[in-house]
């Protein structure tokens, strides 16, 4: 018989640390005494016993009651929201004011004593009342402080619409598609053996003409210049910066200008590398980083010299309105680059001389003036990526939502998210999945996750920015494992998946605030909720106007038959597949299957079990085609299974739905393997076919005519 453990149970629970949880398969999975002590000592709170659990617990429970104000309310416009005073009882008059994001104040008065009485504690002799002040039912959406006077108590108020954008859809009942990318894996004539930002744009002006309402994107998050081979965009250095091997080098104006660079790129040992880099069937990141770099570093020493004065504001007014935190990941990256040079180990901050370790220190202010040029070549490769992302968001322009960004669930341990604010995060636990029927094992993702104490101390800062630089140049945004707004399955480093928990967050806030971003940026919201969802979760996102993100493939009944295109939610994101999931020709002809089995992921029985598995649901796919009459008798072709699933998609309800590029070019291989790394040639397999190419092709114009038929898509440039 287990132990009991009152004290211990709830601190963790004080913490966010859930008791228990339902597994894939319906088994209610508690969370063990050993977990808790473990996900806590990541936290900051260690305890070894009962006794030092009832202290900790009592030292938390004692500074949120002397707190006069919480650090930050997240309201709804035209709510009757109030806010928790805890005064000692007998305080009188009790002033307040409010700040205006705009300009602007709002003040007034209550006598504590008659406002709602929400409980009470003894502290120090002190009776302390919690009481609930109500705020005006006008103020306008936006980030305000409120502040109580006299005294220096005040905290952050956000006013949200508590619903996120949506477009105007003109077409077809107001129901959209478009295209889904990942951006590096795109080829052109002109592109140095990487997908680029005026890659983008072309796919844009093929898409945009036919009707396309939206080009889907992977995460464009920063990686490591200095390891370019980990090259997963959703395990990046920040999600604040941009990659800027999606650099289109050729079309930066420097070049124009710099005799150096344009010597390196006409020497035949330059054009050799190239040459090579753009015929490999596989992104070499080695190659393509040490290509683009060498001539953007003499770029930027050519913009340093001779830049003329608004191309040098452009760049200043830029890194003005960028903040710090995106500072701080631009030094991150050039002390990265400095000490990897050094020594492979010391890429990873934790071993940097200590000093560096922390971004406000006198050492990290003089590397800061001593490597200048550095830490701007950094800052400069983020304007540069920015602007030229800036260009391929102007011109889809026409199209009803544009480019469509995803946001990474979390960062790198080793980044520059953990280096510029460590407290924010909780490097001892990283993210990841449990056991279930497509994995197992579970899943180890190795991002930690925010800490969400730090994070609501800091009245969300951290979780703002992110939210503002990825729907920056969009007009969608994609949230990777949009569950982290509710909760979070964390492992302890250095321990199994089976020995982790769910860590939950304030959804309500994190809900409102995404709200307020979305209508601020015209930014529609996709929320990727694949895998263990919680019962009533759905609802709320649709309820907020997030949409569900469904894959085909897994839209079925308990039995296994198909939904029917009738019966997808209206506030959807209707797909065939996604990055982590075989291509259509992968799907159908079992390659997933066996690759998992070929790397160990899947026992013998198991392997069984999937190839029946997946027997029965392609009888019953193509027994659900031929009834809605997308599909004649007879085995079909991957051609025409590809019409017929992009026409199915098109039919749904779904208010967005996306065709990957892949299936329209009938792609066999799929881009990552989930739960390996460098075991498989994740995030490198090319597109068979070039932009330029795109137009006529089969494949291509057949999904788009499928689209089209049941969407509509008005023409336009």
């Amino acid at each position: 018989m287990t132990e009991a453990t009152p004290a211990l149970d709830a601190l963790a629970l004080h913490m966010g640390i859930e008791p228990q949880y339902h597994s894939a398969q319906g088994d209610l999975i508690h969370t063990s005494a050993a977990t808790k002590r473990l996900m806590l000592a990541a936290m900051g709170r260690p305890v070894e016993d009962e006794t030092e659990a009832e202290a900790v617990l009592a030292r938390e429970v004692l500074a949120e009651w002397q707190a006069p104000l919480p650090p930050v309310a997240v309201v709804a416009t035209g709510g009757e929201a109030r806010i928790g005073l805890r005064l000692p009882a007998g305080a009188g008059t009790t002033a307040w004011r409010i700040t205006l994001e705009e300009g602007g104040e709002r003040r007034g008065e209550a006598e504590f004593h008659a406002l709602d009485f929400a409980g009470f504690a003894e502290i120090g002799g002190t009776r302390i009342e919690h009481r609930l002040l109500p705020l005006p039912a006008d103020l306008p959406a936006g980030y305000h402080r409120l502040s109580l006077e006299p005294g220096s108590a005040n905290m952050s108020l956000v006013v949200t619409p508590g619903r996120c954008w949506l477009p105007e859809a003109p077409d077809r009942d107001g129901r959209l598609w478009g295209i889904a990318v990942q951006l590096y894996l795109l080829r052109s004539a002109q592109g140095w053996g990487i997908g680029d930002f005026s890659d983008l744009r072309r796919l844009v002006e093929v898409a945009a003409p036919r009707g396309a309402a939206v080009i889907g994107l992977n995460p464009l998050h920063a990686l490591f210049p200095d390891d370019p081979e980990a090259a997963s965009p959703y395990s990046p250095a920040s999600r604040l910066l941009l990659n800027p091997l999606n650099i289109d080098v050729a079309a930066l104006p420097e070049l124009q200008d710099c005799p150096a660079a344009q010597a390196l790129v006409a020497s035949a040992e330059f054009r050799q590398r190239l040459d090579a880099a753009r015929k490999v069937p596989l992104v070499d990141y080695t190659s393509v980083a040490a290509l683009k770099l060498q001539v953007l570093r003499l770029l930027h020493a050519q913009f340093r010299q001779h830049a003329p004065a608004e191309r040098r504001a452009a760049f200043a007014a830029f890194q003005a309105e960028r903040g710090e935190a995106w500072a701080r990941s631009c030094l991150f990256l050039a002390l990265r680059t400095h000490f990897a040079a050094q020594a492979p180990e010391l890429a990873w901050w934790r071993r940097w001389p200590e000093g560096y370790r922390d971004p406000a220190s006198p050492e990290v202010r003089r590397f800061t003036e001593d490597h200048a040029a550095e830490v701007e070549f950094q800052a400069w490769l983020q304007w540069v990526a920015d602007t030229q992302l800036g260009t391929a968001a102007a011109a889809a322009q026409g199209m009803a939502i544009g480019l469509y960004r995803d946001l990474a669930v979390g960062a790198d341990n080793g980044g520059a998210e953990t280096w510029a604010n460590q407290a924010a995060v909780i490097s001892g636990l990283q993210v990841g999945a449990p056991p279930d029927y497509f994995n197992p094992a579970g899943q180890d993702w190795g991002l930690p996750p925010f800490h969400p104490r730090a994070l609501r101390a800091e009245a969300y800062r951290s979780f703002i920015e992110l939210i503002r630089a990825n729907m920056r140049h969009a007009g969608g945004l994609r949230i990777d494992h949009v569950m982290a707004l509710l909760h979070l399955f964390c492992i302890p480093a250095g321990h199994k998946p089976a020995e982790g928990a769910y860590i939950a967050y304030p959804i309500e806030d994190l809900i409102g605030i995404l709200a307020l971003e979305s209508h601020r940026h015209r930014c529609l919201v996709v929320g990727e909720d694949l895998g263990t969802v919680p019962a009533g979760f759905r609802e709320r996102m649709a309820a907020a106007n997030i949409l569900s993100y469904r894959i085909l493939a897994f839209e079925q009944d308990a039995s296994g038959r198909f939904h029917p295109p009738e019966a997808y939610p209206r506030l959807a994101l209707a797909v065939l597949g996604s990055h982590d999931l075989p291509t259509l020709r992968g799907w159908w002809e079992g390659h997933d299957i066996a690759l998992k089995r070929r790397h160990g992921r899947l026992t013998e029985e198991q392997t069984a079990g999937q190839e029946e598995t997946r027997a029965r649901d392609k009888a019953n796919l193509l027994q659900l085609l031929r009834e809605r009459g997308l599909l004649g008798a007879g085995p079909p072709d991957i051609p025409a299974l590809s019409r017929a699933l992009h026409g199915f998609l098109g039919r749904s309800n779904a208010l967005l739905a996306i065709a990957n590029l892949d299936d329209m070019l009938d792609e066999p291989d799929q881009v990552n393997l989930p739960s390996t790394d460098r075991e498989h040639p994740n995030w490198r397999r090319k597109l068979s076919v070039p932009v330029e190419a795109l137009p006529g092709h089969p494949g291509f114009e057949a999904a788009v005519a499928a689209l089209r038929a049941e969407r509509g898509g008005a023409d336009h440039g």
